[in-house]
């Protein structure tokens, strides 16, 4: 194989539609806009979203404050008083919670939550839980475990500014120094 020899694929390259070069070129007169009416005026073309003059579907739909956020977690909920059905020292997770038709999806993450109470010692694995909800389950004498991982919360902005300033203290006098003898020499000229 050489470079005389290569060639592109059939149809990978199109020749250019060539409008109103007459007749013989099959795109003469109406130059493929067709016969009158505003698409066949030069800048004839209406704006995107236009419906002709009918109110359009931007306009139509109702303007609602908010957002629906992306990453957004729905957890399944279930309450500590939903796991009375189990035996006592039963493990229950996502397959147990399932098989006894206490959640409907295994995909989704699941919350336990502290609403009721817990009679039976059982050894609890979940993706969160509320402080409630833990401390029902190791009054019950059970254990619960936490699958998912906490996020740290932001720095508030009070603490912010005080590392901003400790790092301007944390910079040499000898910069300091500088710019006091370039303004001297400044004023000099």
């Amino acid at each position: 194989m050489n470079l005389l020899t290569l060639k592109s694929n059939k149809g990978a390259r199109h020749r250019r539609k060539r409008v109103g070069r007459g007749n013989g070129s099959g795109m003469g007169t109406y130059s493929t806009r067709g016969m009158n009416g505003q698409n066949s005026r030069s800048g004839g073309n209406r704006r995107p979203g236009f419906e002709g003059g009918q109110t359009p579907f931007i306009k139509r739909m109702p303007k609602l404050k908010g957002f629906k956020n992306p990453n957004a977690i729905n957890y399944q909920i279930v309450n500590v008083e939903a796991l009375n059905v189990f035996d006592d020292n039963a493990n229950v997770d996502k397959e147990a919670l399932l098989a006894k038709g206490i959640i409907s999806r295994k995909s989704d993450p699941v919350k336990l939550l502290g609403d009721g109470e817990l009679t039976k010692k059982l050894t609890i694995t979940v993706d969160a839980a509320t402080k409630s909800a833990d401390e029902k389950v190791k009054k019950a004498k059970g254990s619960l475990t936490v699958t998912a991982k906490k996020k740290e919360k932001a720095a508030p902005a009070k603490e912010k500014k005080e590392k901003a300033v400790k790092k301007e203290e944390a910079k040499p006098e000898e910069a300091t120094e500088e710019k006091a003898e370039e303004a001297e020499e400044s004023k000099e000229k």
